[in-house]
């Protein structure tokens, strides 16, 4: 099964080609969000490379957020058009998902995107031989009562976090669970996207690519400051 896998909810606006599990081609960018110039290009590129057409694809797959706002939409925009124009399966994966294939470290998995303002996303999972079983389902919080409800969990559990959250908090993450694991490889991978897709796949899981917002945008929080002034 041939797959091409994009993620454009991060600063990294990254695409890949699979074989199943394996990586065939993978190209990501650093490019300060400017994913609406980037990402066909770099499709175009990457199927050039590899000597293939969109119509040799068997499974599309693209990250959903949380992240980006903007970026989010822009990929998911992007495997729509492909989708109504091909006839390919295709499948939508949360960030914080793809995030935890980073590691292959058996337990407990904490993902975390930094959302600015001590806020993070996070979700849980517990890797049992390869199958990521969700443990606490994705959320937007203040850093500090996430990892206090952690602590009054089990402050001695070895969790391994993964993500900008959790380079970005680290110190306050070992303050609170001196136990905690990190990881070297925190950024959005359009092959972890693409991995996390086929399995899921595999397992029947196929939900339509839609945006995962956790929290609103910042232009509907001043459209709701606009309209309470107003009362």
């Amino acid at each position: 099964m041939k797959i091409l896998s994009i993620t454009t909810s991060s600063p990294i606006c990254g695409v890949a080609i699979l074989e199943e599990c394996n990586t065939v081609k993978e190209i990501s960018l650093n490019n300060g969000l400017t994913h609406s110039e980037t990402l066909l290009p770099i499709i175009k590129q990457i199927l050039d490379e590899t000597n293939l057409q969109l119509t040799d694809i068997n499974l599309l797959v693209s990250d959903i957020g949380p992240g980006s706002f903007t970026g989010i939409r822009i990929g998911i925009s992007t495997l729509k058009a492909f989708i109504d124009s091909l006839d390919i399966p295709s499948i939508g994966i949360n960030s914080l998902e793809a995030l935890s294939f980073n590691t292959k470290n058996q337990g407990i998995i904490c993902s975390l995107i930094d959302a600015k303002k001590d806020n993070i996303y996070s979700e849980i999972f517990e890797n049992i031989d390869g199958n990521h079983i969700i443990r606490r389902n994705p959320s937007f919080e203040n850093i500090d009562t996430f990892l206090s409800e952690l602590k009054d969990i089990n402050p001695n559990y070895a969790i391994t976090f993964i993500g900008d959250g959790a380079i970005n908090y680290k110190e306050k993450i070992l303050d609170y669970l001196p136990n905690s694991n990190f990881v070297s490889q925190n950024n959005l991978s359009p092959v972890n996207v693409g991995i996390a897709g086929f399995y899921n796949y595999q397992k029947g899981i196929t939900p339509v690519p839609q945006p995962l917002y956790l929290r609103k945008s910042e232009a509907e929080k001043k459209m709701e400051e606009k309209i309470n002034a107003s009362k």
